[in-house]
């Protein structure tokens, strides 16, 4: 059995900050109508010209090195600002993946001619990334992917089928996951590369998944016999495996895995802040207790991060808990709003908990469902 390393991290002065400018920002675009504040605002809030301002702010890219248009800052200044960005409900979902995961997955597995072509267009908040992992029968069992990429006398020909590829109608680029030779026996795991495919090329079709409320975040990414030149490969063939759960890590252990609807809970004090009573006092005191917690468990995974570990574990365990203290939040403050008459709510309250309500179950699957995380973390406890 191995223990989870969650370490303790002090802010620093720096990242105070940092968190004040960005506070200052947030409140002037506010105030001018650069944003309304929305739950779930790094999935269903996609605003280019937001991107383009955060960009400007140079809060992008943040810790990659300066020759692609980074800071080579911390991760944990970079943890400051997506905090406060997600805090604020502001709409960062045009540049979130790219931020995120694809733009150190290129930093990290990519060519020196990508890196210079894609990165600083990532910093800039003009390049937008969509993630081409999921199919229709491979969610969860990734490793059953069917998506095939041959080999060509001039590179690659790629066809298949990608789905719940968030953002893929606003964005620039997909890394797509394909197999690229026959698994080995029942080693499915060999065999897989991942290609960084420019989704305005000739053959990519991509189809909008409409939700219950009339949304198209979600799409469906076809791919029929695209021609892709040997530069999109992204990291060397038949380790795709290896890379997609480096790339997981980072997907899973951010602080969008529990700060989602922490505008809501903000709204919803001050809604009943003059006529809490002892049960409504405990409901909020166990949700700060568990924020709390989540966010010492995420400042650990990047401090982690900064001294050059993969806390895979570490970040299943983040998503899961993250998971769960969202489904209470809705649930708690559904009890603490039912106390109070449909015309005392203040303006956008409601909208913001129908909205949150909505999108709830979607976050037990994006970046590995409920029963997948749990067999991550019971491996690492030595139960599985």
């Amino acid at each position: 059995m191995q223990r989870f390393h969650f370490p303790a991290v002090e802010a620093s002065q720096a990242e105070l900050e940092i968190r004040a400018r960005v506070r200052e920002f947030l409140q002037r675009e506010r105030e001018t109508g650069g944003f309304v504040p929305r739950a779930d605002c790094w999935v269903s809030a996609p605003d280019a010209q937001f991107s383009r301002k955060v960009g400007e702010m140079g809060w992008l890219g943040m810790t990659w090195p300066t020759q692609y248009g980074g800071q080579q800052q911390s991760p944990l200044m970079r943890l400051a600002v997506t905090e406060e960005l997600l805090a604020a409900g502001a709409p960062v979902a045009a540049h979130w993946v790219a931020d995120r995961q694809s733009g150190p997955h290129i930093l990290k597995y990519g060519t020196e001619q990508q890196k210079y072509n894609i990165l600083p267009k990532i910093v800039a908040g003009e390049c937008f990334f969509a993630i081409g992992m999921s199919e229709p029968q491979a969610g969860s069992d990734l490793a059953a992917v069917t998506t095939k990429a041959e080999k060509t006398a001039t590179g690659w020909r790629l066809n298949g089928r990608k789905i719940w590829s968030t953002g893929a109608h606003i964005s620039s680029y997909m890394i797509v996951l394909a197999r690229t030779s026959p698994a080995e026996g029942r080693n499915r795991h060999v065999g897989l590369s991942q290609f960084l495919v420019d989704l305005s090329l000739p053959g990519i079709s991509i189809s909008g998944i409409e939700d219950m409320a009339g949304g198209r975040h979600f799409n469906e990414t076809l791919f029929e016999d695209v021609e892709l030149t040997d530069d999109s490969l992204l990291g060397e063939e038949g380790r795709g495996w290896a890379q997609v759960m480096g790339e997981l890590a980072m997907e899973r252990s951010g602080p969008e895995r529990f700060l989602t609807t922490f505008v809501l809970i903000e709204q919803t004090i001050a809604a009943i802040r003059h006529q809490v009573d002892f049960q409504s006092a405990a409901l909020l005191g166990r949700l700060y207790v568990h924020l709390v917690s989540l966010r010492r468990m995420s400042r650990g995974i990047a401090r982690l991060l900064e001294q050059g570990e993969s806390p895979e574990t570490e970040a299943a365990l983040v998503k899961q808990l993250g998971n769960q203290f969202e489904k209470d939040v809705l649930s708690h403050l559904r009890k603490l709003m039912a106390a109070l008459p449909p015309d005392e709510w203040p303006n956008g309250l409601r909208a913001l908990l129908e909205a949150a309500i909505l999108r709830q179950p979607s976050a037990t699957l994006r970046g590995g469902t409920t029963e997948i995380m749990r067999g991550i973390i019971a491996r690492q406890l030595g139960v599985r």
